[in-house]
This record gives C-alpha cells, structure tokens and sequence, in this order.
C-alpha cells in the first residue's frame, strides 16, 4: 500500500477510505505501473501564471461582479486549503497531494477550447472569448469522489448550457465529448511511456444533462481564479454524478451522436460506468458507497455522513434518467 504524504497536516488517503476497502483507482494505477515514475518538480502552491494580463484582467473583472447564489446545500464549506491540497489530477501524478506539489509552474496560456462536432457553428476561442460573454456566479456545491470522500465547495462559473449555445448544436447532437489539455510540458505525468491512462483524458456526458442548470463550467472557486490542481482553467461540474465526470482543463468540448467511450470506460468499465450518478445503493466493486468521509477528517474524527441518492440533487434531475435501471446504467 502506497501513502503519499508531504506534510503532517495533510489529510492521509487511508483517512479518506479505511484500509479493508483501499484498493481503490490509485492502486488499480499503481498495479498497472503508472505509479512507478516519480514526479520531482516544486512544492509551493502559486497563483497561475498566464502568458499574458488579458485573461488574468478579464477574470479579475468578472470576480469582481460575481453573483453569489443562495446556499441550497446548507452544509459546512471544505475549507479553501484542503479544496485545494487534496485532489485527484492524475496529469501531475496519481497521489493526492502530488496536483498542488507538481503545478506551482503551470502555464494556463496559451489556451484554445474547440467546440465542434455536431454543430453549425463550429468554435475555436481563446480563454478571453471564452469568458467575456458570460456573467460568473458562485454555486455553493457537493463534491463526491467515487472513492467515498467529498466536499462542499463554492464553485465559480457560468452554465455550460450556455457555452454549448453558442456553437448552436444540430439536431443529431445527442452526447458532448470533453478532452483535457495533452502537453508534457505542462503535465509532467504525460511524459512517461509507461503511463497506463491513455492521454487524453475523455469524459463524456448526454446533451440533456449537459445542458441542465445545475452543470456549471468553471472557471474559479471560493471567489479566486480555479488553481491548477483544481482544472484551471476551465473544468466542468456535475454535482449529482461522482467527481471523475467533472473533467478538468478542457480544450474541446465535442458534440456526437453516439455515446462517447470515456477514460475510466476505457480502463474498468465494470468499475466506472458512463452515468456515474452517485448513487448509495449501487456499491462499487470494492468499497461500499452507501457513506462518505467528508473534508477535513481524521483517522479519530472521520466525519462519517451518509451518502443521497444523486449526491442530494435528485429533485432536480432524476427526471433525466426516468426508464433507466440506474444499477445497469452505474
């Protein structure tokens, strides 16, 4: 068993899932020889260094004016530090620390998002095109990782739904393809050939759950810019499906007619299914999901609370998945 810890302070992976259920997607990796290659690069945590002020000075702006939307979850926020230092990027290495140790030098221009596909009007825009349409708002959301530990944590962003638009999506766009940033330079994982996630890394979703409310394309969170190790500079946010959905530091967002084959598809599609909702009754192969261990936590203090059925929105979209059995459609 592997335990990645560069400061006592740090939360422990075996504080997040107790050791009788630790074989868990990093030692799946490990096994198949991801972890093998180590990752020598800074250890400070630092703001994002932009190639040039215009994003830096549109988004600033943006923060500036940002909407704050009312607190629907009504639990206490993770605070910003362990958002922040306890996340899986596996583009900085497969530990939970390694995203915030292995990012102090990323670059997030130049940056090109393609939006294409099947569309009318197929997109190529750089950071500041992307942005300047939109108006931010702050959504104060549930986190849940498929390997039962979560967050809460105000996000900030503007609805995909509204980015989509404007590419206008044809008739036959039934599934949206999400690609993340490929680029050795800045994602020191990519470098090694023995690297057993085949870059890049794909999500995918349907268009109606794309083009819900509540899924927010983000730019930011606790009212700063989003940090390397959080997707910067874009991610999206899905918050009733397990947190491997909400894919980080897209460049395209790709409109299909058939169902895209995503990442953990591709690496254990009996483990990761293409919906993903979270959903307690429906274990994964080898934990339970029924509860959660939600940040900051302890090996004395695990902060226990049960798991709700899509994450606790299932109001809001259960009607998406009206007809489906939600445990052969995991």
């Amino acid at each position: 068993m592997l335990i990645h810890i560069s400061n006592p302070s740090d939360p422990k992976s075996w504080e997040i899932t107790p050791e009788s259920q630790y074989l868990s997607r990093r030692e799946w990796l490990k096994n198949a020889g991801l972890m093998g290659a180590a990752l020598a690069l800074g250890t400070s945590v630092t703001p994002l260094q932009a190639g040039s002020s215009g994003w830096t000075s549109l988004l600033s702006d943006k923060l500036a004016s940002l909407k704050k939307q009312p607190d629907a979850v009504g639990e206490p926020l993770t605070p910003y530090a362990d958002v922040t230092r306890y996340n899986n990027f596996y583009e900085f290495g497969t530990g939970k620390t390694d995203p915030s140790e292995n990012s102090g030098s990323f670059k997030v221009e130049p940056w090109s998002l393609a939006i294409d596909g099947a569309v009318n009007k197929p997109l190529k825009l750089n950071l500041e095109d992307v942005l300047k349409p939109h108006a931010l708002e702050e959504r104060i959301y549930r986190f849940r990782c498929v390997e039962a530990w979560s967050m809460v944590v105000p996000w900030v962003g503007f609805p995909l739904a509204d980015l989509i638009r404007r590419a206008d999506p044809t008739s036959s766009a039934k599934f949206v393809r999400f690609e993340t940033l490929v680029d050795p330079e800045r994602f020191p994982a990519q470098r090694f050939a023995r690297s057993t996630i085949p870059w890049p890394y794909e999500e995918g979703l349907r268009i109606d759950e794309a083009m819900h409310p509540l899924t927010l394309m983000v730019v930011g969170l606790y009212g700063k810019e989003l940090q390397p190790q959080n997707g910067a500079p874009l991610r999206l946010m899905v918050p009733w499906k397990y947190g491997f959905k909400s894919i980080k530091s897209i460049v395209r967002i790709e409109l299909t007619e058939k169902q895209p084959n995503t990442t953990w598809q591709q690496l254990a599609s009996s483990e990761y299914g293409f919906y993903a909702n979270v959903n307690p009754d429906v274990d994964h192969p080898r934990w339970s999901q029924k509860r959660e261990r939600r940040l900051p936590n302890s090996l004395w203090d695990p902060n226990w609370v049960p798991t709700r059925r899509f994450n606790g929105y299932e109001e809001q979209v259960a009607s998406l998945y009206q007809g489906l059995n939600l445990k052969t459609h995991y």
